[in-house]
């Protein structure tokens, strides 16, 4: 199974980090469910601007954690060179 850390900006600009097995549900449930993220509740819609691919949950926790860490200009920069290569 592949574990996905994913990126989502929020309506006010602020972003969220998080890991899933299936972006596309989670996008969705974040816009969509109670299944969202509860911090999301009143940042509504998200969208999906960044992800990674990893072969193990662990793998992707450690690196959702060592994200959610940084200051947020080192996320944009992270989130622009993936725009760049032409990744989500």
């Amino acid at each position: 199974m592949i574990w996905h850390v994913y990126i989502v900006k929020c309506i006010d600009d602020s972003l969220y980090t998080g890991i899933t097995t299936d972006i596309s549900r989670r996008v969705i449930e974040h816009n969509n469910s109670k299944l969202g993220a509860k911090s999301l509740k009143g940042k509504r819609p998200v969208t999906l601007v960044y992800s990674e691919n990893y072969d193990t949950q662990s793998e992707a926790r450690k690196r959702e954690a060592a994200i959610k860490q940084w200051k947020r200009e080192y996320k944009l920069k992270l989130i622009e060179r993936s725009t760049e290569q032409g990744l989500p």
